[in-house]
């Protein structure tokens, strides 16, 4: 008996000391391609997608899921001691909707050679202010509220075929309104890009959110902050139009973590845009 007793009492102790040491990690969303995660970790350091992320004093951190997440996520623990723990979660997949269109112009299926240089050029501003890392900044855990009011007429992930030719997938939420519309900011940002007419998205504005996480907004016909400016969630910063390479006025609203684009529907308290100031 007491032999057994012993036994129960260094299997016990052996069990209490492993999950003691064990690095923890919740969510407080569910892992699904284009998510943005935020949550809460005893680690001072994780690893995740490429990137090392350091949680607040609190534990919290943010990243996202791509429209392409692979099933499985492996995220790196790293704690105060030096010891590091591999943790696997299984991601969501979603189906994305098709689209066949044809009788396109063929400037919207394959641009002019000659604007090689600019559109590359409008490329590398984007990167450049979806980069940006501001780790004291949470603007996004304000939540989110829908930037413009209008029918919704394109979906994050979907994708079309031009005249037959697939086109990249479809990053963003399309809302459709007619040009002069007011947008509004989704939440506090600052503005890290304001350009009034980029050859595929014309007038555009990032708004980065803090951590990484940044919104754009496309195809404006007006602008109305500048670079640099900071916004607070709810103040005008546009108008809808139909600027760059689109066939009718329309918000076309994305959500970045870095590289990573995200669904802004998975952000938003309601399936349709509310009322705005």
């Amino acid at each position: 008996m007491n032999r057994l007793f012993s036994s129960f009492m260094l299997l016990l102790t052996c069990g209490f000391a492993l999950s003691a040491g064990a690095l923890d990690i919740h969510f407080d969303q569910d892992l699904q391609q284009g998510a943005l995660l935020t949550g809460k970790t005893d680690a001072v350091k994780l690893s995740v997608l490429g990137r090392t992320l350091k949680p607040d004093a609190k534990g919290q951190f943010v990243f996202g899921l791509g429209r392409d997440a692979e099933p499985q996520l492996e995220v790196t623990l790293v704690g105060a001691n030096g010891e590091s723990e591999l943790k696997r979660f299984t991601v969501l997949q979603r189906q994305y909707d098709l689209q066949e269109v044809n009788g396109v112009a063929k400037k919207y299926v394959s641009p002019p050679k000659e604007v090689s240089a600019r559109i590359s050029e409008d490329a590398a501003e984007v990167r450049k202010a979806r980069e940006l890392d501001r780790p004291e900044v949470v603007a996004y855990q304000q939540g989110f509220k829908w930037p413009a009011q209008g029918r919704i007429s394109g979906v994050y992930g979907s994708q079309r075929v031009f005249n037959g030719v697939p086109k990249r997938p479809h990053y963003g939420l399309d809302i459709a309104a007619p040009t002069g519309t007011p947008v509004f900011a989704p939440v506090d940002g600052l503005v890290s890009l304001a350009h009034k007419d980029m050859y595929y998205s014309g007038g555009t504005l990032i708004l980065d959110h803090g951590r990484g996480v940044s919104s754009t907004f496309i195809h404006l016909s007006q602008l109305h902050v500048k670079l640099g400016e900071e916004v607070k969630q709810g103040q005008l910063i546009g108008e809808i139009g139909a600027t760059g390479r689109v066939t009718g006025p329309h918000l076309d609203w994305r959500i970045n973590w870095f590289d990573q684009r995200l669904d802004p529907a998975l952000l938003l308290p309601s399936a349709k845009p509310e009322p705005l100031p």
